[in-house]
């Protein structure tokens, strides 16, 4: 079973790298087999909406996304970190994710999602609903904690007088090992849910 986890700060090293290693931690404690992708430093452009990847199976723009959606493709969870940019994601992340999500054929039913925010002071709940967003419309559960997936601090020293933000990763990669191992097991004996299609609300007046 696997994680892949994507940082969406520019600093390998910062705050929310410091959240997404406690996490993982835990879930290579609980025998999940974990992958970190840095995003937030790398040059990654927005969609274009051109759909040739609903034709060729990949986006059109050769770079970082096309390299991480087979991972994605493979892995049962995924757990998107991001620092707090005036209430919101990194926009690099967000460019990033959007092309990911949609250009990725792969079935993300049941993948098992989280978002981690971390924020100096404040902004990070709103940031927090953003990336949750990407997986309440893909048919991922969400793993949740004892708080909102967050820490504090303007550095990892920070972060790491954060204790209950440090708990509440720990119990982040606990409950998400747990739900992982859980789906596997519904998969088993009940099989996957049944989707519907075809059903398209435009109203064009």
């Amino acid at each position: 079973m696997k994680v892949l986890l994507i940082n969406g700060s520019a600093r390998p090293k910062g705050c929310t790298a410091r959240a997404l290693r406690e996490v993982e931690k835990t879930l290579n404690e609980n025998g999940i087999e974990t992958t970190t992708i840095v995003v937030g430093n790398k040059d990654v452009r927005g969609c274009i909406s051109c759909f040739t990847c609903q034709q060729k199976g990949r986006c059109v723009f050769n770079d970082l996304v096309n390299e991480v959606a087979p991972i994605f493709a493979e892995a049962d969870g995924v757990i998107i970190g991001t620092p707090t940019y005036y209430a919101g994601a990194n926009g690099g992340l967000l460019a990033f994710l959007d092309r990911l999500f949609f250009s990725c054929q792969c079935e993300k039913t049941m993948k098992v999602g989280a978002a981690v925010v971390s924020s100096r002071r404040a902004g990070s709940t709103s940031a927090f609903d953003e990336i949750n967003k990407y997986f309440t419309m893909t048919g991922m559960p969400i793993a949740s904690s004892t708080y909102w997936n967050e820490v504090h601090g303007h550095s990892q020293e920070d972060v790491e007088k954060d204790l209950e933000g440090l708990q509440t990763m720990r119990n982040l990669g606990r409950n998400m090992a747990f739900l992982i191992k859980s789906i596997a097991l519904g998969k088993e004996q009940f099989g996957m849910p049944e989707k519907e299609f075809g059903a398209w609300t435009n109203f064009i007046g």
